[in-house]
C-alpha cells in the first residue's frame, strides 16, 4: 500500500507491505531515499521489515525464563542462532489506510520460546518532516512478558553509488561479537581494540566500511538521536530514532541484492535492544499484563528540496 504526501512542494510517497510491515519504498521526487525492492521479490537481507520481539540474535535460540530454558526456532541455522524475532514472515492486518498514513498489526500468539501473546502495531506517516514510523506492543497476555523491537531500513541517496556515500552516527559504544554475530564484550568506538571503522561519529566513506555492527550508548539530543548518509554536496538522508531506541546495527553489505544488480549498501537499523538481549537483558522491556510500550523512528530528506 502506497501513502503520500509532500515536502516543501515535492512529493514524497512510501510504499509498506503486508509481509512483515516492511518498508519498500521511499521516494522524495524521484529520489529513493532507501534501497526498493520488486512488489513481488522476497526482502534481501531483511530489507525494510520489522524485528519484533527482539531485534537481533538470540544465541542458540535459548534463553531462561524464571529459570526456565526457553527454546526458540533457529532461524539462521548456519549459526546456530534465533534471528531477527517472529515477525519476519509474518502477514500484518491492516488497521488503517489513508492518504499520509497507514496503520499495520500483528499478534504475537505463545509459542515455542515465546509464551506470550502481545499484539504489536506499526503506524507509518509521511509529511513535511518526511517519514515517521510509530511502534507499540500491547501485552495483552496474563503474564508478563519481554520485548524489544528493531527496524531494518537500507539507506540511499538515489542513484549516488554507496561507496561514493559518507554515513555518520552518533554512538559511543561498539559491541565485540564472536564468529556467530554475537556479543561478548563492548569497548569504546575510539579504543585500539575497537572493530575497525566502529567510530562513525565524525562520518565515514562507505567505501571504507565492511561491517555488521552493534553499537549503544547512542547519543540523544533532547530526546532524539540522528544518523545521517551523505553525498559529496552535504545531500542525502538523516535517519533519527527517539529515545526508546537506544541501540542500533550499522550494516554495509557488498553483496547486496539491489534492483540494479548485486552492490554494497547499508542498513541503519534502530533497535531497543542490542543482540541477545533475552540473555544478556540489556535494553529489554517487561510488559506487565495491560502494559504498553512506543517507539519511534523516521527518515528525512537532507538538503534535497
Amino acid at each position: 500500500m502506497t501513502i503520500a504526501s509532500t515536502v516543501s512542494g515535492v512529493p514524497l510517497r512510501a510504499t509498506v507491505t503486508g509481509l512483515a510491515a516492511g518498508l519498500r519504498e521511499l521516494v522524495l521526487g524521484d529520489t529513493d531515499l532507501v534501497e526498493p525492492f520488486h512488489e513481488d521479490a522476497r526482502p534481501g537481507k531483511g530489507q525494510g521489515i520489522v524485528l519484533a520481539p527482539w531485534g537481533g540474535r538470540v544465541r542458540d535460540g535459548r534463553w531462561l525464563l524464571d529459570g526456565v530454558p526457553q527454546q526458540l526456532a533457529l532461524t539462521e541455522p548456519s549459526r546456530g542462532n534465533a534471528s531477527h524475532g517472529l515477525l519476519r514472515y509474518a502477514p500484518y492486518r491492516v488497521l488503517e489506510h489513508g492518504e499520509a498514513r497507514a496503520v499495520l498489526a500483528a499478534t504475537i500468539h505463545p509459542q515455542p520460546g515465546y509464551p506470550f501473546l502481545v499484539d504489536t502495531t506499526v503506524r507509518y506517516e509521511v509529511g513535511e518532516t518526511g517519514l515517521v514510523v510509530t511502534h507499540e506492543a500491547v501485552n495483552v497476555g496474563a503474564t508478563r512478558a519481554p520485548w524489544a523491537c528493531g527496524a531494518h531500513p537500507y539507506l540511499a541517496v538515489g542513484r549516488t553509488p554507496a561507496s561514493a556515500l559518507t554515513l555518520t552516527v552518533p554512538a559511543s559504544t561498539a559491541l565485540v561479537t564472536d564468529e556467530r554475530l554475537l556479543p561478548v564484550r563492548s569497548v569504546a568506538v575510539d579504543a585500539p581494540d575497537a572493530p575497525a571503522g566502529a567510530d562513525l561519529r565524525r562520518g565515514r566513506r562507505l567505501a571504507e566500511l565492511d561491517l555488521d555492527l552493534g553499537l549503544v550508548d547512542v547519543e540523544h539530543v533532547d530526546g532524539i538521536a540522528a544518523s545521517t548518509l551523505l553525498d559529496d554536496e552535504g545531500r542525502g538522508v538523516r535517519l533519527w530514532q527517539d529515545a526508546a531506541f537506544g541501540a542500533l546495527v550499522v550494516f554495509t553489505p557488498r553483496d547486496f541484492p539491489a534492483v540494479d544488480g548485486v552492490r554494497q549498501a547499508v542498513a541503519v537499523e534502530p533497535m531497543s535492544a542490542p543482540a541477545d538481549a533475552l540473555n544478556s537483558g540489556d535494553g529489554l522491556a517487561w510488559l506487565e499484563p495491560g502494559e504498553s510500550w512506543t517507539g519511534r523512528w523516521g527518515i528525512a530528506p537532507v538538503g534535497l528540496v
